[in-house]
């Protein structure tokens, strides 16, 4: 922050850059004393109509007094925000605090040039963050009836809006915290936003290739040559100063002497001219660009300051950014046919879309792709992702005709939240599939600056499936099952059957498919493959038709060895035609072939001039794990995912009060443990309810408290190592009288002599049931966390934790009880009755809620939580605060590197 004389201390954690609804970038920041300039020509420039709808009356200039009020703000009572490109105010938006401290009214005004592109609703978003920040709850304005445009703003908000009509003036008024109608307006802005901007990207009307080079194998040679050799429908630029004429075309020296306007421009000059270029591409009105060079995250520091530099300098100046480092973008749609990368030749047109990262993993990806002969909607190689990237693509894919199934290799996930929201989403409609290193989000790759998760690692996999990701390892793993979803119909259940020409090959594959989770319901080897060309394929055509026919038959994997007389591509042919006829997925794997010229790895099947729909592979094994993660996809897909159902008694705001009286005494970055009372009133405002404890000096204390709790009690250590250590004399149990009790105390003081005779307490005895643990935390990457597992050993010394990343919808919390391995115990295990699931998932609800909506809660702990078979008593609570920082999915659209 930096304090500016006069006006209160400047928040620069507030500037953001955003991403108008026709796909353009923009620039909100607080409003400075600096800005008085630009305001007035900003004033001067509106017509008399909307400086009417705005001051209800007409002034031509703004006075020096009204300039200081408006550009002079504390911003806390008083507070602005501008959103300019390249320097010029395009809109501003203000609240001022009214005598009631929650209330504030808020005004706006957006320029006449730049009206309809969604900048009054983003102001409007950013301002009721801030006012939140600042403990205002509620808006008011005053519109004139004809301010349709603004009426409209606060209508389309999905806020609960109250409005009157008193004088001539409509009185609005609202609630500024976020509601689930106001979350998906504001998620459905930004979808439309970032996915127009993708695709001005992706489909451009013009391209310009700046720093291309007629020397052959340099980069901007390769650029401009596969530009043009791969048909790209639009006219194409070459921008060179040392050059007249390259690829047989006239050559210009700078951006702004081409003579039309150039919609995306590539950059391959040297890391020193690329600050120039940006910005001669914005004087020239670029909408984006692609930076092909590298050398950003090699230089250090220094690398990485430039790459802030140029994103700062393209969004402030309207454009998009892909890159550095780049490997380039594809689009294979015939109305486009732009090839703006490194790959050597237009790939094949199909429904995949693919994303990358790094140039290197750009090039792995591509490569594989191309040698399965798996076909293409589009590709896009982020590089080092320091603005597009991979949750701007799923935007973009979600409403792509083209796409129906995609892929993306994740080196580094800057705002896993965003990412989860969009997958689940994106997952609704088309197959995403993820590879990702073990260590995302554990270490950054060069280049990339996010944050790094604290997480446990398993937390990260967890969240995506949740949001029905089909999580892969490796490259080769991602197009194993990119070549079913991008070919064959979802399989309706883990039913399969297995084709083979060998029974003891057959057998293999099928206990090779029950290790995967898949239902053999029969093997076929009836087939006499050797038969004759003749006589083989219309059996083999007969038997798998009337296996597809079969409804307990979802799916089927062909096994088969080499036959004599019979190609791989006839073969192939018949298969890829049975599955087409019953709308079923059929995959093959074609082992012992010895001919590297023969292909079988990857699409086959097209005969006849058909597209190739077969999958195939060399390896059953990678045929049936391939399958089996379709399987649990489709799966997910045919689920009810259930609703996202606040529990009741959840009083947020006041919670919210509470962590800000808590909190008032709080600096930096220190975490605060409550003490266990202020702790239980801080839980029991979410109807989370802790068993409670009295401590006490003496034993005539002790018979006091148990006295107020109510005989049994429990009698126990305060010390969190032996607190439920009843191996080690930490705890006693159902302690029924007075007598015994002082007994326990006596005994127990001497056995926990050698562990520095530790306080004690008293506690009322819950009934038996299975200890659990619940924790929650606040991670830098992925915002809040809760995990659970079953006390002891299963968590202690197995690491048998299930994690979740709220919000959980009715399904999550049912699948998150029951997801640790030692979870069974909770179901009458050797004997014992069952205990209240539903109790748990309650309570664990209540807990995703509290995280969610109170990132200063830096953790939460519960243990033991004893289940039992009729509800669920937490015996002990740990509830840590602090102050939180920014979340990297909040209620306001911000662009985030």
């Amino acid at each position: 922050m930096v304090d500016q004389p006069g006006v209160g201390i400047y928040p620069e954690y507030w500037e953001a850059d955003v991403v108008l609804r026709d796909g353009g970038t923009a620039h909100l920041r607080p409003i400075s004393p600096a800005d008085a300039e630009a305001l007035q020509a900003f004033h001067a420039s509106q017509s008399q109509a909307s400086i009417y709808m705005r001051f209800f009356s007409f002034k031509p200039k703004l006075s020096g007094k009204e300039l200081r009020r408006f550009t002079e703000v504390d911003h806390v009572d008083r507070v602005a925000f501008v959103i300019t490109i390249g320097g010029e105010i395009l809109g501003i938006g203000r609240y001022d605090r009214l005598e009631d401290p929650s209330e504030a009214e808020v005004a706006f005004n957006i320029s006449d040039a730049h009206q309809g592109r969604g900048i009054g609703s983003i102001l409007l978003e950013h301002l009721a963050a801030a006012a939140r920040e600042n403990g205002i709850r509620r808006f008011t304005a005053e519109v004139l009836p004809d301010n349709r445009k603004m009426l409209m703003v606060f209508a389309d908000a999905g806020y609960d809006l109250k409005r009157h009509f008193d004088d001539g003036v409509v009185s609005v008024e609202f609630n500024v915290d976020p509601t689930e109608k106001s979350r998906g307006v504001m998620e459905s802005r930004e979808h439309r936003a970032e996915a127009r901007s993708v695709r001005d990207l992706l489909a451009p009307s013009s391209v310009a290739v700046i720093g291309a080079s007629r020397k052959w194998g340099t980069i901007g040679y390769q650029l401009l040559e596969h530009i043009i050799e791969g048909g790209f429908t639009g006219p194409v630029y070459a921008v060179n100063p040392e050059a007249f004429e390259l690829a047989g075309m006239l050559s210009f020296s700078r951006i702004s002497e081409v003579p039309g306007p150039v919609q995306l421009a590539i950059i391959a000059v040297p890391y020193a001219e690329v600050a120039k270029v940006v910005d001669d591409c914005a004087a020239a009105g670029v909408k984006g660009i692609v930076v092909a060079t590298a050398g950003f995250a090699e230089d250090g520091e220094r690398g990485l300051a430039n790459q802030h530099e140029l994103v700062r300098r393209a969004r402030a100046n309207g454009m998009r950014v892909i890159g550095p480092e780049s490997l380039g973008i594809l689009n294979t749609h015939p109305a486009v046919a732009l090839n703006a990368s490194m790959a050597p030749s237009m790939p094949r047109r199909g429904v995949l879309g693919l994303f990358s990262q790094s140039a290197a993993i750009g090039v792995s990806l591509y490569a594989a792709a191309s040698r399965r002969r798996l076909g293409l909607s589009s590709f896009l190689s982020a590089g080092n992702r320091a603005d597009v990237s991979g949750n701007d693509v799923m935007q973009f894919w979600e409403d792509d005709p083209d796409t129906a199934a995609v892929g993306l290799y994740l080196e580094s996930i800057g705002n896993p939240r965003k990412f989860s929201r969009l997958a689940r989403r994106l997952s609704r409609s088309k197959p995403v599939i993820v590879a990702k290193s073990d260590v995302t989000g554990l270490r950054l790759p060069p280049g990339h600056e996010v944050r790094t998760t604290q997480a446990p690692a398993a937390a990260l996999d967890a969240m995506m499936r949740q949001a029905g990701v089909i999580r892969v390892e490796t490259i080769e793993e991602l197009m194993d099952v990119a070549q079913i979803v991008s070919s064959q119909a979802l399989p309706k259940g883990p039913s399969i059957a297995v084709y083979s020409n060998s029974v003891a090959f057959g057998k293999v594959v099928a206990d090779s498919a029950g290790t995967h989770g898949l239902d053999v319901d029969r093997i076929e080897t009836g087939v006499d493959l050797d038969a004759g060309m003749s006589l083989a394929l219309p059996a083999l055509r007969a038997s798998l038709q009337a296996t597809l026919a079969d409804e307990a038959v979802h799916a089927v994997v062909a096994a088969l060895l080499p036959a004599r007389g019979l190609t791989v591509e006839a073969l192939a042919a018949v298969l890829s035609e049975c599955a087409a006829e019953a709308g079923k997925p059929v995959v093959a794997a074609f082992s012992g072939i010895l001919d590297p010229s023969i292909l079988v790895e990857g699409l086959l099947g097209g005969d006849g001039g058909q597209p190739l729909s077969l999958p195939c592979y060399s390896n059953p094994g990678t045929a049936v794990a391939a399958l089996a993660a379709v399987v649990r996809y489709a799966h997910w897909l045919d689920r009810d995912q259930g609703m996202f159902v606040e529990p009741e008694g959840c009083d947020a705001e006041g919670t919210r009060e509470e962590l800000d009286r808590l909190l008032a005494a709080v600096t930096g970055e220190k975490l605060v443990r409550l003490d266990a009372g202020a702790a239980a009133g801080l839980l029991a405002r979410y109807g989370i309810a802790v068993l409670p404890s009295l401590g006490f000096g003496t034993e005539d204390e002790a018979v006091e408290a148990a006295g107020h709790l109510g005989w049994p009690v429990v009698l126990k250590t305060t010390d969190p190592a032996l607190r439920h250590r009843l191996d080690l004399g930490g705890v006693r149990l159902d302690i029924q009288d007075p007598a015994s009790l002082r007994l326990n105390i006596a005994q127990m003081r001497r056995a926990l002599e050698p562990f520095g005779s530790p306080s004690l307490e008293v506690q009322a005895m819950a009934p038996v049931g299975q200890a659990c643990t619940f924790r929650a935390i606040e991670d830098p990457l992925l915002g809040p966390v809760v995990s659970f597992g079953l006390a002891g050993d299963a968590v202690n010394l197995l690491d048998d934790w299930a994690h979740r990343v709220p919000p959980l919808s009715s399904a999550d919390l049912h699948d998150f009880i029951r997801a640790p391995h030692a979870a069974r115990k909770l179901f009458g295990y050797q004997g014992l009755p069952a205990v209240d699931t539903a109790a748990l998932e309650d309570l664990a609800s209540r807990l995703a809620r509290l995280k969610d909506e109170h990132p200063e809660i830096a953790l939460v702990e519960f243990n033991p939580v004893l289940a039992g078979p009729s509800g669920a008593k937490i015996l002990a609570a740990e509830v840590w605060i602090g102050n939180a920082a920014q979340r990297t999915d909040s209620a306001r659209r911000a662009m985030r590197g």
